[in-house]
């Protein structure tokens, strides 16, 4: 995705200064000079610019926004998936609100306002790459709460696991079919299975789940 347009989020003047300064710096030394910089001070006006379908990297402070609550969040990345990338820029965000929105988005990376300059600096050429980021610490909040949480055996045959994995990955069940030599139907039948053993009704909840089982590396998934 190549961005044309940076919205910045935060309104915390200090803060939002400091991210214009730093994306101005790299966007100069990319000779990425026609990048556009703006500001949204509420939810509103950064739905009006996303409206807009100019290819944005967002910075935003989620806990100083008015998001009404993490699925509306979540939905606002969601909806606009094609045309933008946000980057979470916060002091803190809880365990259970950075596990719905990296399970539940896939264009959203996580850094904190007191990290060193080189891993905000890092965090905000990602972005603006249009590329996923996940700062380390993020990372070991998550992994902490996965270890501390009781998981259930479920008894899934090799094969079901092998399918498992590739859904993790991204890959449809045509996909999957072809590199596994076999019809649709066969992968379909293996997917129902999958999901009736683990109780769970979408690829989501079955991704959760082969990550808890260490099935999948989270890190791997993540990044």
């Amino acid at each position: 995705m190549n961005i044309s347009r940076i919205i910045i989020a935060d309104n915390q003047p200090l803060t939002a200064l400091a991210v214009e300064t730093l994306c101005k710096r790299l966007t100069s030394y990319g000779h990425n000079e026609e990048v556009e910089i703006v500001y949204a001070t509420n939810k509103y006006e950064l739905g009006v610019f996303l409206k807009q379908g100019v290819n944005s990297a967002v910075i935003v402070d989620y806990t100083l926004f008015n998001f009404d609550n993490q699925e509306n969040f979540a939905m606002m990345c969601d909806l606009y998936q094609k045309t933008s990338s946000w980057l979470l820029l916060s002091d803190d965000l809880t365990p259970d609100f950075l596990r719905f929105v990296l399970y539940q988005t896939t264009n959203v990376s996580v850094s904190y306002k007191d990290s060193p300059l080189d891993i905000l600096r890092e965090a905000l050429r990602f972005v603006i790459r249009g590329e996923r980021y996940i700062a380390q610490h993020a990372m070991n909040i998550l992994l902490m709460q996965e270890a501390e949480q009781p998981h259930e055996k479920v008894a899934l045959t090799h094969t079901e696991i092998e399918v498992l994995k590739a859904i993790t990955q991204g890959k449809v069940t045509k996909e999957i079919a072809f590199e596994r030599n076999s019809s649709v139907h066969t992968i379909n039948t293996h997917r129902k299975s999958i999901f009736r053993k683990l109780h769970v009704n979408s690829a989501h909840d079955a991704i959760k789940y082969a990550l808890r089982a260490g099935l999948v590396d989270l890190a791997e998934f993540y990044i």
